[in-house]
């Protein structure tokens, strides 16, 4: 069962990756061309300071599903009732605590860009996107960790891959016909509304889950263990953007969110090869099955890291070029940044490394025991993307982002592999070694064939086809001499699922 829930959320995960992708790069450019790229700058500018809300929420989202493994495992309905109940009695007070944040954003930020927007503007703006965010994010929470939790992610994924498909077609719609940017947004936070409505609706009518029912008073141990761990995340994926807000332009955080719109549709393809595992390795450790965890850890770590590197060394030779074509035609900004390219990209590959490690870590429980490598990991990254902009602007965000998220991968490693797989701290460390020479051997051998300026999207897909023809021998054939165990492993294991599903 584990294994059939592991392949569902997979290919559901990657069809909703596909649709995203399609969707970050039809909007901005569309956006971009019909209002300018200080608009679609304010745009992202405000949807990270509006991710900084779910600081509020503390962490609370992994702490929740990592006590939901046991009773799920065990099927006791009346335990999962009582946790579910407290998260969602956390979940409105945090909302009630987003309304005032919202209120208090809507008077500074506005002057954060008063040279460049009317405040009318900005906070008409920002009161639209945060409808959106408040509803999509707090309403349908509670319900969708439940789904997480007993490895159904592919129910959520196919409800967003729905309803982001209906919100690509209307925005397209919309631009076209030359209507605000403000009616864009309402539109889209109209469509989302619909998903936390999807999710308690379906829980409820397939699992007979009904909180209203559940006894009140479950304390939830852990609730603020995860704090840090979420202060963190929130950090690294939204500081670059804000120190880039207060101390630079809105111009630059449009060409910073442009690259990220590639970066993240390559993440996405890499997180959906993940999502719904830590449920599963949630399971075997609720179970106690340690000598099943570590195998098949193995194996899934040797299939990661193979995806993720493959990604990752032809983002890094074909991001820039893919920026010059893409971006071709639109002059109010420079878009063709290369070393930047580079430098961010190499940023969300440590993060890509680490992933598997901190997925298992968070799944044991284990928020406290990680807890000071998170702090060092949001104060780096703080510190040094201020102090870096003054002197190298946009590419001082990307070094800030590398060394802070160089130490958190670094941390996450070592705790896996010493306190929960117990197995040698080396076998983590070599794949650093590993991964390190083949994205060195890769790029050298690709920028000998590549062209670094490409004249339209037919000969940037030639260039990427040469790349990928270089790149997925050379990763496989390495890993395969370096990890020749896990890949007999990993093989056994993709018969055991294909035979299941041929039955």
């Amino acid at each position: 069962m584990r294994s059939k829930n592991a392949a569902k959320n997979i290919v559901t995960s990657l069809l909703l990756q596909a649709v995203m992708i399609v969707y970050g790069f039809v909007v901005p450019r569309l956006i971009i061309s019909a209002y300018g790229s200080e608009v679609n700058g304010l745009v992202n500018s405000i949807t990270q300071f509006l991710a900084y809300i779910t600081l509020l929420e503390s962490g609370f989202g992994p702490v929740v599903k990592s006590i939901l493994y046991k009773p799920i495992a065990k099927n006791d309905k009346s335990t999962i009732e009582s946790i579910l109940k407290s998260a969602e009695k956390f979940f409105r007070i945090v909302a009630g605590f987003f309304l005032i944040y919202i209120a208090v954003l809507c008077v500074v930020y506005p002057l954060l860009v008063e040279n460049q927007f009317e405040p009318l503007f900005t906070i008409s703006l920002l009161v639209i996107m945060a409808v959106g965010t408040f509803t999509e994010y707090f309403f349908g929470m509670t319900y969708q960790l439940y789904l997480q939790a007993g490895q159904r992610t592919y129910i959520s994924s196919a409800v967003q891959i729905g309803t982001t498909l209906l919100n690509t077609i209307v925005v397209v719609l919309l631009i076209k016909f030359g209507f605000s940017i403000q009616i864009v947004k309402i539109a889209t936070a109209i469509i989302f509304v619909a998903r936390p409505l999807l999710y308690s609706g379906y829980v409820k009518k397939k699992y007979g889950i009904k909180i209203s029912n559940a006894k009140s008073g479950y304390v939830i141990k852990q609730k603020w263990d995860g704090l840090v761990q979420h202060i963190a995340a929130v950090i690294h994926g939204n500081t670059d953007v804000m120190v880039l807000t207060i101390f630079s332009t809105l111009k630059e955080v449009s060409v910073y969110s442009i690259y990220m719109v590639i970066i993240k549709g390559v993440k996405n393809i890499i997180q959906a090869f993940s999502l719904g595992i830590d449920a599963s390795f949630g399971d075997m450790m609720a179970k106690k099955e340690h000598e099943t965890l570590n195998r098949r850890f193995s194996a899934y770590e040797l299939f990661y890291h193979t995806v993720a590197t493959i990604l990752f060394i032809c983002t890094i030779v074909l991001i820039t070029p893919f920026v010059s074509v893409y971006m071709n035609g639109v002059t109010d900004a420079d878009y063709v940044r290369p070393i930047f390219g580079v430098l961010i990209t190499i940023s969300e590959f440590l993060w890509a490394i680490k992933m598997p490690y901190s997925s298992v870590t968070l799944a044991a429980g284990h928020f406290k025991e990680t807890r000071r490598g998170a702090w060092i990991e949001a104060i780096t990254n703080i510190i040094l993307s201020v102090i870096l902009v003054f002197h190298f602007g946009i590419i001082g965000v990307a070094i800030g982002t590398i060394v802070a998220m160089a130490i958190r991968m670094v941390e996450f490693m070592y705790h896996n592999s010493k306190y929960i797989l117990k197995r040698s701290v080396w076998k983590s460390f070599s794949w650093i070694l590993v991964i390190a020479v083949e994205s060195i051997i890769g790029v050298l051998v690709c920028n000998l064939f590549v062209k670094t300026e490409m004249a339209s999207y037919w000969e940037w897909l030639k260039n990427a086809i040469m790349v990928v023809a270089i790149v997925v021998p050379e990763v496989a054939i390495i890993n395969a001499v370096c990890y020749h165990k896990d890949v007999k492993q990993l093989g056994e294991m993709m018969k055991k699922i294909i035979k299941r599903e041929g039955k």
